[in-house]
């Protein structure tokens, strides 16, 4: 069912679907041994949250607030 498919990504893939799949899977047996150990998983997830302050998704909508919609915030009476 799904050879057509298969085909035109392997002969014409005007999108480059398939032009990095090799690495992706390379990349996705690195995450598979890293899950593995709980330990060093734990230690970079919090490192890798710790190390991304600025890029917040509070703080880009903020910014998009203030530098392109040039809206600012409203307080919202709960109630």
């Amino acid at each position: 069912m799904f050879r057509p498919l298969v085909e035109s990504l392997l002969r014409w893939d005007p999108f480059l679907v398939l032009a990095d799949y090799a690495d992706y899977v390379a990349c996705q047996e690195r995450v598979d041994a890293a899950w593995g150990d709980a330990e060093s998983w734990t230690r970079m997830s919090i490192l890798n949250t710790a190390r991304a302050g600025k890029f917040s998704s509070d703080r880009a909508i903020r910014e998009y607030c203030e530098k392109i919609w040039n809206v600012s915030p409203t307080k919202v009476a709960i109630g």
